[in-house]
């Protein structure tokens, strides 16, 4: 099915003016349980629109946070639990079959006896080939087995479209290695994170320890390690500097890869990956890769057996018997603040998303999602398309010129919606009967395989790179593609009941957010076919990047947990494309309404209070202290409640449908205010 549409075409509405349930009734959207009505509209619109759900509503134990995406996903792992347990209990399934692959691999991860009774014994292979080294310069070989096998190390290396010549994909190296979310973590002095240096090293001996390490030999590996980590933390580019597409593409030759980096065998790497044979590559950090030089040459091979067997552990630790998964979850708290454990069905049900997603996804799909869905979506896409084509056409401060070539690249985004057109196959996959880490191990060797084999070959433009019942979206600026899984297009976000003002306030956001991605300040320097090319014109881009730099001082100036700013840098992009997802599908909206008798109130709201109500609603969120601090540290995503009274304050649209005035804490001082699209 070709979901390329016409450019610019404007399709019917989602949904009727005045929707019913089968009761007769109106669909209750917005129960009044939910406002806080003590908190004006106008002074923090977040808490008055979520601050009664927020007040009777407590973080799962399980949960770092809960909100709106958690409830769905929710609903949606509850489906998906039922259809794993009955292809586990299928015991008649066709071996080879998908239904038998989905039950076995999932049974077997359900098998914890059988994961106790192997204990570490599936490690050991691995264990004992990094403890024969002789000498670094077999590092090579050993991290190229490992990544091989899908476990990270040292550094990252897969395909990727030649940022330059998106028709093609090539080999690209990036920095990696690291066992904490961020560079920062490593070279911050901070108290917050040496205590998390602490817990981290604390980790690492326990889990040594279970593998028969003497603590006293387990501390020196873990100090070991956490040298060797902060060496190539320091070597890093930080989370804001990997954010510039023209910083991160170095076309090399291999040969002269081998010479930024003469200690590490890059030759004897890339035989042992067995994959296809390659002249270039992209070096994406090379100041990383001249360090890791250093790094290598001054770090004796005792350190680098001690990092590299904290690798694989790291890497299996979930998967192996009671006393390393509770070691696992005891380090995972320090990071998201969650008290209790997920039930393991949650974790088997995440992993075979991760490695059998399609297979999975297609039964999903049977059942939760129709192909009449997938029009209604997409005629919505085209909607805000069209909104954001009238938008450039009456763009005040981008001349003519840039404004043909913006219009040019919008008429040429691929929408995916809901599922792939193709499946993925997975014929080459071997799972049985066997230990849960076997077939896990088969399925990772299968998928990186199947990746590494990209290389040097055209660029497979309709694949998806979500599951279908993810609830998420994104865009994609290799591929110029806005992508909407089945997972989210649902209540909170979507429902063909609702009135049009509910739907375009939130999953239009959405849509529109994912459109902006296209033109934010990463999107906007790759052209319609996915090429980093400068399109525009210098005034143009200065003055776009005046306007950006509105958005990144505004949310910097956002502070959390009592001291912790919003890193307005790292989050512009996400944050440009909240304020311009907002406004397009508010125009949407306005368009669809034109010429139509105006709908009275429903719920006691106007339909463009009940647009920016339903934005709120989306958002909303409770989020425990140490998961707020992670993701402020090394999320691009600024926290929920800035993700909504961050972009209405710039928005007259939001103003006059709550009669909002200047001096109002929702109303930024108009020379503070910022608009880009």
């Amino acid at each position: 099915m070709n979901l390329r549409k016409p450019a610019f075409t404007l399709a019917v509405a989602i949904a009727v003016a005045s929707p019913v349930h089968a009761s007769g009734r109106p669909p209750v959207v917005f129960p009044a349980a939910n406002f806080d009505t003590t908190c004006a509209p106008c002074r923090d619109f977040d808490q008055y629109a979520n601050g009664g759900w927020m007040s009777t509503h407590a973080i799962p134990g399980t949960q770092s946070s809960w909100g709106s995406f958690n409830e769905l996903s929710e609903g949606n792992q509850n489906l998906l639990h039922v259809i794993l347990d009955k292809a586990a209990a299928n015991h008649a399934a066709k071996p080879g079959s998908d239904e038998y692959k989905l039950g076995t691999y999932y049974a077997s991860c359900m098998d914890s006896v059988e994961a106790d009774r192997e204990g570490v014994k599936p490690l050991q292979p691995l264990l004992t080939a990094v403890d024969g080294m002789k000498d670094t310069r077999e590092l090579a070989g050993q991290v190229a087995w490992l990544h091989a096998h899908g476990v990270r190390a040292l550094f990252q290396c897969g395909p990727d479209q030649d940022a330059k010549n998106s028709d093609r994909v090539i080999a690209n190296v990036a920095q990696g290695g690291l066992g904490l979310p961020d560079r920062d973590y490593y070279v911050k002095r901070d108290s917050v994170s040496a205590a998390t240096r602490r817990e981290y090293t604390g980790h690492i001996v326990r889990s040594f320890q279970l593998l028969g390490t003497p603590e006293a030999e387990a501390r020196t590996a873990a100090d070991q390690i956490l040298a060797i980590e902060t060496a190539l933390a320091r070597k890093s580019y930080s989370n804001v500097q990997r954010r510039d597409p023209n910083a991160n593409y170095h076309k090399l030759a291999v040969a002269d890869l081998a010479r930024l980096d003469p200690a590490f065998d890059w030759a004897t790497y890339f035989a042992r990956r067995n994959g296809p044979g390659f002249d270039s590559l992209n070096v994406a950090q090379v100041t990383f890769f001249t360090g890791m030089d250093t790094v290598i040459t001054a770090t004796p091979l005792a350190a680098w057996q001690a990092y590299l067997r904290w690798r694989v552990v790291e890497d299996a630790e979930a998967t192996l018997s009671a006393p390393f998964v509770q070691e696992d979850f005891r380090f995972a708290r320090v990071l998201s603040g969650v008290t209790e454990m997920q039930p393991r069905w949650k974790r088997c049900l995440r992993a075979t998303d991760g490695g059998l997603g399609d297979l999975l996804g297609k039964v999903y799909i049977a059942q939760r999602f129709s192909p009449e869905a997938r029009a209604r979506a997409l005629r919505m896409v085209h909607n805000l398309e069209a909104a954001l084509n009238d938008r450039l056409t009456t763009l005040e401060w981008m001349s003519d010129s840039t404004r043909t070539a913006a219009k040019v690249k919008l008429a040429a985004f691929t929408e995916k919606i809901g599922y792939p057109d193709k499946w993925r196959d997975y014929a080459g996959v071997e799972v049985k009967p066997q230990p849960y880490f076997q077939n896990r191990a088969a399925v990772r060797q299968f998928e990186v395989t199947r990746q590494f084999n990209k290389i040097g070959k055209p660029t497979e433009r309709g694949e998806w790179r979500m599951t279908p019942p993810t609830v998420n979206a994104f865009y994609s600026p290799s591929l110029n593609s806005i992508n909407f899984p089945a997972g989210i297009l649902q209540p909170p976000f979507y429902d063909p009941s609702w009135d049009d003002a509910a739907n375009y306030g939130a999953i239009g956001a959405v849509i529109g957010h994912e459109m902006t991605h296209g033109f934010d300040d990463q999107g906007r320097q790759f052209d319609p076919k996915g090429n980093l090319r400068d399109w525009w014109q210098p005034a143009d881009a200065a003055r776009y990047k005046e306007r950006a730099a509105h958005v990144a001082d505004q949310f910097s100036g956002y502070t959390v947990l009592d001291t912790v700013h919003v890193n307005g840098r790292l989050t512009l992009g996400e944050n440009i494309a909240d304020l311009g997802g907002l406004a397009l599908a508010y125009a949407a909206l306005q368009k669809e309404m034109a010429g139509k008798p105006r709908p009275g109130l429903i719920e006691g709201f106007t339909p463009e209070q009940r647009f920016f109500l339903a934005y709120a609603q989306i958002w909303r969120r409770l989020q425990r202290p140490e998961a707020t601090r992670t993701q402020v540290n090394s999320d691009p995503h600024s926290p929920g409640h800035w993700r909504v009274d961050g972009p209405l304050s710039n928005l007259d649209e939001f103003a006059n449908a709550f009669g909002c005035k200047e001096g109002d804490a929702m109303v930024r001082k108009a020379e503070e205010r910022a608009r880009i699209w």
